[in-house]
């Protein structure tokens, strides 16, 4: 039996750190994919997601007024993950259960910030809440996998999501520690497409590989071969560090994607280093673009916004308008 409308959170992510690993083999079942160790920390930009039982289905998606920006919902319902992650549902459990779904979005699309992967988890777990399925969360996040790597780390107890190292192709989340930040998200007026960037990403690796083999072959094949997989240790040191230390260091963050993400969009290249010059502290892309953030002092907010200010108005001809949001990590 359906219970009462349930309204849930789709936070936003960052990745605060992404060490990406090379393609697997022809020969692997999952063959052209990357596996990847990230720190995944959602924020407060969140969409808001309210599920109500109903006779049949229906869908309702809409940018919210106060959304960073806005536009067109101009892809077909079919595509669209929560849409998606409720005929999943409804397949695994054999039956159908109708609802009434309204989607007010904020996170940005094509920004890295996995807002579409976020509203399906939110689906699921809505769905779930709302005819009171007896389907485990373990189950949801299998289910997740099959929608999207970023999904199934959506897929947690609470508000939001708790921080997560993720591995592998999304499935491995071992989770940690809160980390609270202030942080600025500044989002372009244009997105990134996921696999232009992963290609750029391969051919890039690929040209490293080439110029290192060479390097290596005139030292007499010396010294140890470079690894192919993610940095595991390196990852794993530092969200260790901000642990302990319950700070996150701007300089120890990085993203494997970024030099990627700016060969394929170079005003998001532009954008980067006028943030970073300007702001005086590293601006950060996050998955695969194009949103970018900056982390503040917590007294400095105010001043980073005012440098963040004067360095989209020095790009305002090359990058276009940005919007600008003020958040923490949640």
């Amino acid at each position: 039996m359906a219970s009462r409308q349930v309204t849930r959170r789709a936070h936003g992510k960052l990745n605060l750190m992404l060490s990406v690993g090379n393609a697997l083999p022809a020969d692997d079942a999952k063959a052209g994919y990357h596996p990847i160790l990230s720190w995944f920390h959602a924020v407060a930009l969140h969409d808001t997601l309210t599920v109500t039982p109903a006779a049949s289905s229906s869908y309702e998606i809409l940018w919210a007024s106060d959304a960073p920006r806005g536009g067109q919902i101009d892809w077909p319902l079919e595509k669209d993950l929560a849409v998606r992650a409720h005929r999943a549902l409804e397949a695994h459990v054999g039956k159908s259960l109708p609802v009434a779904m309204r989607l007010e979005k904020r996170v940005p699309t094509g920004g890295g910030l996995g807002g579409g992967s976020s509203d399906a988890a939110a689906m699921l777990l809505a769905v779930r809440e709302v005819y009171t399925l007896d389907v485990t969360d373990e189950t949801l996040r299998d289910i997740a996998m099959t929608l999207g790597s970023d999904v199934a780390f959506f897929v947690d107890e609470g508000e939001s999501p708790r921080p997560a190292i993720v591995g592998g192709l999304g499935e491995i989340i071992e989770r940690v520690e809160r980390v609270e930040s202030d942080v600025i998200l500044v989002v372009p007026g244009f997105g990134c497409a996921t696999g232009a960037v992963y290609t750029a990403f391969d051919e890039q690796r690929a040209k490293e590989m080439r110029d290192y083999e060479i390097e290596r072959a005139l030292a007499g094949n010396k010294g140890r071969e470079r690894t192919t997989g993610p940095r595991e240790t390196m990852v794993r040191g530092r969200v260790q560090r901000a642990i302990k230390a319950s700070k996150i260091d701007t300089d120890d963050l990085f993203n494997d994607l970024a030099k990627p993400a700016f060969s394929v969009e170079p005003r998001l290249g532009r954008l980067v280093t006028t943030l970073s010059n300007i702001c005086r502290s590293p601006a950060h892309v996050t998955g695969s673009g194009s949103c970018v953030f900056v982390l503040a002092e917590p007294k400095k907010v105010d001043w980073m916004l005012g440098r963040v200010a004067k360095a989209l108005e020095a790009v305002q001809f090359d990058v276009g308008p940005c919007g600008v949001v003020v958040s923490k990590t949640v």
